[in-house]
């Protein structure tokens, strides 16, 4: 009891949100102000299915990073909202956005982030840790597995290959059970296989866990992992392609300019 909490106290995505995991509503956000002011978002309005894989792509500075911070409570939008199933994150302080985040909310960027003096497992429950709640040995058990690492779990980073530490690291993000699961170019430090090992296995957490994944990438390749991609420009949403090929992807993020 005392500090601990459970997966099972956190409000739910129900109905009422349509299915979302995250939605968002007129989200602008601003930096800046006067004539030096930059709209990195304008007026987005988005919903992220729940149990989907959701690639975010774009040309440079076409606001991809922003969205996600926005979407994952890591940045404040300047106006509209952002909710997290039935929770809306404008209405939370810093505390508690702090305390959303680590309870409800992985992520997964293109750094490891690991703790180099921690082992394998202590890396993946350090989240767990942080928060004060119990870990679940058949769940932790399941993660490693499902990731690939039960012969790993003493070791240190040191001692793996990059994409073996991603895959600490997607573990980490799983291991709370997170309604989201946030990625920010999380193959974009591995090579060409390793990353499609990454991405298969991030694919196989939506088909065979349920979980609800975002990933920003510049990658055609790496969305077309996704059920669906969301193509952003001059901070608005401008297209959405379900079922994407990397063809497909590259022929549109070319007429988008990314690639001229």
């Amino acid at each position: 009891m005392g500090m601990e909490t459970t997966v099972d106290e956190r409000p739910r995505v129900g109905a009422a949100d349509g299915g979302a995991a995250v939605r968002m509503d007129a989200v602008s956000k601003v930096y800046g102000r006067g004539r030096g002011a930059v709209a990195a978002l304008r007026e987005v309005t988005t919903a992220v299915p729940r149990g989907r894989f959701t690639a975010v792509m774009g040309p440079s500075g076409s606001g991809k990073s922003t969205f996600l911070h926005c979407a994952a409570g890591l940045d404040t939008p300047t106006s509209g909202t952002v909710r997290l199933g039935g929770t809306e994150l404008s209405a939370m302080d810093e505390t508690r956005l702090t305390e959303l985040r680590r309870e409800r909310v992985g992520f997964v960027f293109q750094a490891f982030n690991l703790v180099p003096s921690l082992t394998v497992e202590k890396n993946i429950t350090l989240p767990l840790r942080l928060a004060r709640r119990r870990v679940d040995r058949a769940w932790l058990d399941e993660v490693v597995a499902r990731v690939g690492l039960a012969e790993r779990r003493a070791h240190r980073p040191a001692e793996l290959s990059g994409g073996q530490q991603q895959r600490v690291a997607i573990a980490r993000a799983l291991v709370t059970r997170p309604d989201v699961v946030f990625g920010d170019e999380p193959t974009g430090a591995l090579d060409t296989m390793t990353a499609r090992d990454v991405l298969t296995l991030l694919r196989e957490t939506v088909d065979g866990m349920g979980q609800t994944v975002v990933m920003v990438t510049h990658d055609p390749v790496a969305a077309s992992y996704a059920d669906r991609v969301l193509f952003l420009a001059d901070g608005r949403i401008v297209d959405a392609m379900d079922a994407p090929s990397s063809d497909r992807v590259a022929a549109r993020m070319t007429r988008l300019g990314a690639w001229t």
